[in-house]
């Protein structure tokens, strides 16, 4: 678990100093998949419908605020719209402008959930969108859910129905336009769907906001459970054909989605809860108290050793060396001129040449 929090204290300091590159390349990778699954669904247009097109609007809108994205999503939906059928176009929107007006206008802000939770459904990890929007969100975020569930699901209509909706004439209009509004309308996997994305999202905020220990670990899980359950009351009571594989990796991956948001984001340690009573003129107060566990990233000191710093000791030794040695040598001379003039004089006092000298 410590290696966990090392990790994420490494990983928050490397946010806060590239979070202009990290925040770019999100952007980047949601408008590929927002962009990638629109044309693969419903690539009538073209032109708009190729790879460099998506490539290139998922890199524009990577340098620009993610409610332009969702503004250019619902263009080129639309485009592709009137390229199969005028009244297609007027239905969806209609559609859009609806979910504009009512919600949009007020939380700009969230218009990106919309994007990523049809994405989500279009990778079949459903759950995982919910699961992080009830441990992040609040319930007015999963408004943004169901518009993103409907919008997949409004796709995914027309992509299975589009040689029905092909060359229709104008005076079908409204019959083409009734057919879809009922059969959009009567799809009984939307509307599970739905209704999973709101329970489900109530669910685990209600329990990840109680004071109980672990509440987002139980919030993740019952709120899989719950998704499974009713995902396979669905099957079995309006013969919905959602395969149980993909419902059970989708449900692992939703728990592991649980786990890691609460590492990252929450992090606390049960083990040294504090139960705390005060009261002012006012309130008398019960608080429960849950530190915090806080790890700091070990640092590391490098120290180098270059050859440059090797050779440079080598000559400062080989240099004492030599003084070393010169020093020797000239106390050794020194020391042989002395005894020489010690034996000159003894020799000379002996043979009497210092008394004829000074006679």
């Amino acid at each position: 678990m410590s290696t966990v929090l090392v990790w994420r204290e490494q990983f928050q300091k490397l946010y806060a100093k590239y979070s202009f590159y990290i925040i770019r390349i999100l952007q980047f990778a949601l408008g590929i998949a927002v962009f990638g699954m629109i044309n693969s669904n419903i690539g009538f247009l073209k032109i708009a419908s190729t790879s460099i097109c998506t490539i290139g609007l998922a890199l524009i809108c990577a340098f620009l605020p993610l409610g332009v994205m969702t503004l250019i999503a619902t263009i080129l939906i639309l485009a592709h719209m009137y390229t199969l059928s005028l009244g297609l176009m007027l239905i969806t929107g209609v559609f859009f402008l609806l979910m504009y007006i009512f919600y949009l206008r007020f939380v700009p802000d969230q218009a990106w959930l919309i994007l990523l939770t049809a994405v989500g459904f279009a990778c079949k990890i459903p759950f995982a969108i919910v699961i992080g929007i009830g441990l992040l969100g609040t319930p007015l975020y999963l408004i943004s859910a169901v518009c993103g569930t409907f919008t997949f699901y409004m796709v995914h209509i027309v992509k299975i129905s589009s040689t029905s909706f092909k060359g229709e004439a104008a005076h079908n209009l409204l019959v083409m336009v009734m057919k879809f509004v009922k059969q959009f309308f009567s799809n009984k996997e939307m509307i599970l769907m739905m209704v999973i994305v709101i329970v489900c999202g109530l669910l685990v905020y209600g329990l990840r906001t109680r004071s109980i220990d672990h509440a987002w670990k139980i919030a993740t899980v019952a709120g899989v459970l719950t998704a499974v359950a009713l995902s396979v009351i669905g099957n079995v009571v309006f013969n919905i054909h959602i395969a149980y594989p993909s419902m059970l990796i989708d449900g692992i991956l939703a728990i592991i989605v649980g786990l890691l948001f609460e590492v990252l984001f929450l992090s606390v340690d049960y083990s040294r809860t504090e139960y705390l009573e005060f009261e002012d003129d006012e309130y008398h107060y019960y608080v429960k108290a849950v530190p915090k566990v806080a790890v700091t990233a070990p640092e590391k000191n490098v120290k180098q050793i270059t050859g440059q710093t090797n050779d440079a000791k080598n000559d400062e030794m080989k240099s004492i060396e030599q003084n070393d040695k010169q020093e020797t040598t000239n106390n050794y001379g020194r020391n042989e001129r002395a005894e020489d003039l010690l034996l000159t004089r003894s020799l000379n006092k002996e043979l009497g040449i210092d008394d004829t000298a000074k006679k």
